[in-house]
């Protein structure tokens, strides 16, 4: 699972640069400075993941060949990455729960893509669910 979308960034008539996204097109954004626009996009582009999310919606594939890419935050990607990994693995969150050791309001709040968790939870979850966390480092846009 990867988390970088291709941006549509142009100059917008009124000042600064609109940001979107063509396979994420909740995901829209402006900044007066192209960097500012930049920061915004991968902002704007964590929240409306987490927005689809929430709705019970599917992350989608990056598809856009054209564009600037922009990742998304690091715990934003992690954690979506560890609700995706659930959803695939087709298991209650009560095994779930039994399967980390905890309780179920606490593997709620794992699953929360709103709520922030400590990267250690998230990778037992990610290893109880078969599945690793490896971090890449690619050079700033």
């Amino acid at each position: 699972m990867q988390f970088i979308f291709k941006a549509n960034v142009e100059a917008d008539p009124d000042g600064g640069y609109l940001v979107t996204f063509a396979d994420v097109p909740e995901a829209i954004t402006h900044g007066d400075s192209l960097e500012e626009a930049r920061t915004n996009a991968q902002e704007a582009l964590g929240l409306a993941l987490r927005g689809i999310v929430q709705e019970g919606g599917n992350i989608p594939r990056p598809a856009a060949m054209a564009g600037e890419p922009i990742a998304v935050d690091a715990e934003d990607a992690i954690k979506l990455a560890v609700i995706e990994a659930f959803r695939e693995a087709k298991i209650s969150q009560r095994e779930f729960a039994r399967r980390l050791g905890k309780a179920e309001n606490e593997v709620r709040r794992i699953l929360d893509p709103d709520h922030r968790s400590k990267l250690s939870q998230l990778q037992d979850a990610m290893h109880v669910l078969g599945k690793t966390i490896v971090v890449s480092v690619l050079e700033a846009a």
